[in-house]
């Protein structure tokens, strides 16, 4: 129970990793907001799975590109629990095609998404655990940050300026007991590798040495 009491909220956890994260800290004794996009019977359903748990739970519609959306949706935080203690900022979205071929929309959509939606949370977020003097902030990265993906430049370039943000905003919260970390996630059979094709799942395995 080391997350006992603790406000958390897991951004894009209806589903996928932000379900699995937003369930571990639940058995580790957290209270936990799942906020969703557009699936709302997804994200209920989480929610129903944590407070059973025995913590509690609530879901917020919020689209984190939105600053105005997760401005209430943290105020809603603050009105409900009192605090938010940590934020993991893991929603996420690909739009995968080749430079030549990507549209605007489909850049715009996934850096508004992966990078913007990030500030977004961190700064609304930033503003509450800045009067705490104390917060925990970790923002999803990935691997693709460092090496790059065909039919993925938007995506990797979203998750690099994750990387830099972090690195920044780290230093800007230090002085208010703040941490702020990243984490450079690799493959796992859930959510976005499900859109590649088995010959290219079956590369990057190879890939991995262990």
């Amino acid at each position: 129970m080391k997350f006992k009491d603790k406000v958390v909220l897991v951004t894009g956890s209806s589903k996928g990793l932000g379900r699995a994260i937003a369930l571990e800290f639940a058995k580790e004794g957290a209270n936990v907001i799942v906020n969703y996009a557009l699936d709302k019977e997804k994200a209920q359903n989480v929610s129903d799975e944590i407070k059973e748990l025995g913590v509690k739970s609530t879901i917020i519609k919020a689209d984190v590109s939105n600053s105005e959306e997760v401005d209430k949706m943290i105020k809603q935080i603050v009105e409900k629990f009192g605090r938010l203690d940590i934020l993991i900022n893991n929603s996420g979205i690909v739009k995968d095609a080749r430079i030549t071929s990507m549209s605007k929309e489909s850049w715009d959509d996934v850096i508004n998404v992966n990078l913007t939606g990030v500030y977004n949370c961190t700064k609304a977020a930033g503003q509450v655990m800045e009067k705490q003097k104390y917060g925990k902030i970790i923002n999803i990265s990935s691997i693709v940050a460092q090496t790059g993906s065909i039919g993925a430049s938007n995506y990797a370039a979203s998750k690099a300026g994750v990387i830099g943000l972090t690195k920044s905003v780290a230093k800007e919260y230090a002085k208010f007991n703040i941490n702020v970390n990243a984490v450079a996630l690799g493959y796992f059979n859930t959510g976005l590798i499900e859109r590649l094709t088995k010959e290219i799942q079956d590369k990057l395995l190879r890939d991995i040495p262990f």
